[in-house]
């Protein structure tokens, strides 16, 4: 088959004894006050607590301020939105703009959620990947083939250590499951089950098993 733009390829499954789980999982944690979006329009946040966006981030990033908006990878944005009940998401930042005071993410921040800054070490990157293994609905110990989806800013963050995350992956799984995946500019998965969401610099898994 000769690659084509603007379509899609899909694979369905289906009968009785076909199972699949999925989990997303990032390792990031949350520190500093909680903060209200005031103003915001889809992945531009221009305000936190009335005050300008990106002058309150930088009081949190110390001597890394000279490095965005690269290091920004190391301090993305969890985000509650408290009207919709929704899972807390992640949100990478992508760049950031002088002029206007803002900052601009991969993923939309909704004006009126709340958001507070989040930040890591490389074993708590490594094992939010384990985590998300972990949650998964495995349902026996036979083969299987688990698909790792995994942020490209996870990828740089964590640099020669990328790996260890998909070793550790592959720890709560039969030593018979087939791996494979790719990397993202964002993963589509329920934070555990329900609704599907957009999320930034997590491992998205989804297991499929036959019983």
């Amino acid at each position: 088959m000769n690659a084509v733009s603007r379509q899609i390829g899909a694979v369905g499954f289906y009968g009785d004894s076909i199972h699949i789980s999925s989990a997303s999982k990032g390792g990031w944690s949350p520190f500093g006050l909680e903060r209200r979006v005031t103003r915001s329009v889809g992945n531009v946040l221009f305000e936190l607590d009335g005050k300008p966006a990106l002058e309150l981030y930088k009081t949190y990033l110390g001597d890394r301020v000279q490095g965005l908006p690269a290091t920004a990878l190391l301090f993305p944005l969890a985000v509650r939105n408290e009207k919709a009940h929704g899972p807390e998401l992640v949100r990478t930042i992508l760049a950031v703009d002088e002029s206007a005071q803002s900052l601009i993410f991969a993923g939309d921040i909704p004006q009126g959620s709340v958001v507070q800054l989040m930040h890591c070490s490389l074993d708590r990157l490594i094992a939010g990947a384990a985590d998300a293994a972990q949650h998964l609905d495995i349902v026996g110990s036979g083969p299987g083939a688990i698909h790792c989806i995994t942020c490209v800013g996870r990828r740089l963050v964590l640099g020669e250590r990328s790996e260890e995350e998909l070793e550790a992956v592959l720890e709560s799984l039969s030593p018979e499951t087939h791996q494979i995946g790719f990397y993202s500019y964002g993963e589509l998965s329920p934070a555990a089950a329900g609704q599907c969401h957009l999320h930034n610099q997590t491992m998205t898994l989804t297991l499929i098993e036959e019983d």
